[in-house]
């Protein structure tokens, strides 16, 4: 891709798109990774590429979620690693949780590109949020030795850390995954997505969705960490919340 000027009225998706391709050729994705980019944004054109109000009701209440959670964590795949790791290994220091690198096609190799870069993504995104510096050094990153499986999953992203997504009570999860996010339901866990789809079986199956774009609303979600003294409401609706976005992207076509 040659270079993009910023003033371009698609820079920012030019540059997410630039972002996963380099991520395909170090090894980070895997080959479906860019089909399953170009799905979400065929949504996101239907949301006029913003964060719609429900999005962002659907943001403070995954925050107050994680900050109510005994023991939160941060699920990851390759496109997740590739567009925000650095605004995640933030949400992840405020909240002192560990980040597990979950993923359907494993490799030693895939697995090993994507912790060595979450590893060298620190240290960006402690120059970023320097306030964070030391709590972003020590966040843990999971996903070498999983030692446990979660119940009634079959496929190789039921492997998990017994003192990561398995243990956790809450669990952010910025990817399509229905059959996962299904089984952690059934656990009992709270689970967050941040899915464009607000068809999806994981958008359905998800204690909160967030229909949105990830680069765009994981810094979102990241300054109402940042705020805080947010409760989860007790009312929240997902169904009605899913209801509100799809009627926002009908409006689009209008």
């Amino acid at each position: 891709m040659g270079e993009v000027p910023p003033t371009h009225p698609r820079y920012k998706s030019l540059m997410a798109r630039k972002m996963l391709t380099d991520a395909a050729a170090a090894g980070l994705l895997a080959d479906s990774a860019l089909i399953a980019h170009g799905r979400g944004e065929a949504f996101d054109y239907l949301l006029g590429e913003m964060t719609c109000r429900s999005a962002r009701e659907a943001i403070r209440e995954t925050a107050a979620h994680l900050l109510a959670a005994k023991q939160p964590v941060i699920s990851l795949n390759g496109n997740s690693v590739a567009l925000a790791a650095s605004e995640l290994l933030a949400c992840a220091a405020v909240l002192g949780c560990a980040i597990e690198i979950n993923i359907y096609y494993r490799t030693p190799e895939r697995m090993a590109a994507l912790l060595s870069t979450m590893e060298q993504r620190k240290n960006e995104a402690a120059e970023h949020f320097p306030e964070l510096k030391s709590q972003i050094i020590a966040v843990p990153i999971l996903g070498a030795n999983p030692d446990t499986k979660i119940p009634n999953l079959d496929g190789p992203r039921a492997n998990c850390h017994s003192d990561g997504i398995f243990a956790a009570d809450v669990i952010l999860v910025p990817l399509e995954d229905g059959d996962r996010c299904e089984a952690l339901v059934a656990m009992g866990k709270t689970v967050c997505v941040i899915d464009l789809n607000p068809l999806s079986r994981t958008a359905k199956m998800a204690t909160v969705t967030i229909v949105d774009e990830l680069t765009r609303c994981a810094p979102l979600l990241l300054d109402d960490l940042q705020k805080g003294m947010i409760a989860p409401n007790d009312n929240w609706n997902n169904e009605y919340n899913l209801h509100e976005v799809t009627k926002q992207m009908l409006r689009i076509l209008e």
